[in-house]
């Protein structure tokens, strides 16, 4: 399996199993390639990287190829997604890679089973407020039944806000239930004071946020 290789911004030609496939990425990939996971609060044993995230996996970024690869149905193990057409998703796929720099989905794949296994979505939100700064959401993190006990879940967390925080993100905000709120105090996010369900990591050197 060779790496994958920009050809654009938004299209790269992936090998697998020495069959080359054209693939059209929501955000370019190389974005990805020099996060280093040695800088999460995440502790991975064994260890893992962006690069190799474990056998026969890799991560990059979502394609509009990924409607037959199983996202849809990845999702549809964290909450309900309906019946959506080709149609309809090519439709959605392509706005939210019209608003470039705000939509970030990184998936976990499969590349035996040409399947998304993991997946986890980074909404950069710009704002006015500190000179015109940046908050990074991090929404729908999904790991398939099959694949859990294997660190994809922390990798998936860790490579979003990593990502967040090379993007110039100020603070990476979530919201979880009471049971994932010890997941992802390890991951380095804080319960904001009177919520502990809100939980959000303020990235050092940038400016803390008036409180309400």
């Amino acid at each position: 399996m060779s790496s994958p290789v920009v050809v654009n911004a938004f299209t790269s030609m992936i090998s697998v199993n020495g069959k080359e496939d054209m693939m059209t990425e929501l955000f370019p990939n190389n974005i990805l390639a020099d996060l280093d996971l040695s800088q999460s609060s995440a502790s991975f044993n064994p260890p893992l990287t962006v690069s190799n995230p474990g056998e026969g996996l890799r991560v990059r970024p979502l394609c509009l190829e990924d409607y037959e690869r199983g996202f849809l149905e990845l999702l549809g193990q964290l909450t309900s997604v309906g019946n959506i057409s080709w149609e309809e998703w090519e439709v959605r796929f392509q706005a939210m890679k019209e608003c470039q720099g705000t939509y970030y989905v990184v998936v976990i794949e499969d590349v035996n089973l040409a399947r998304v296994i993991g997946a986890a979505t980074l909404v950069a939100e710009k704002k006015f407020i500190h000179s015109c700064g940046l908050v990074g959401r991090l929404e729908d993190v999904v790991v398939s039944d099959v694949y859990r006990g294997k660190q994809l879940g922390k990798l998936v967390v860790a490579v979003t806000s990593l990502l967040a925080t090379k993007l110039g993100c100020y603070k990476i905000t979530l919201n979880c239930n009471d049971k994932m709120i010890k997941f992802y105090n390890n991951m380095g996010y804080k319960s904001e004071d009177g919520n502990a369900n809100y939980m959000c990591i303020r990235v050092q050197g940038k400016p803390r946020e008036p409180q309400a």
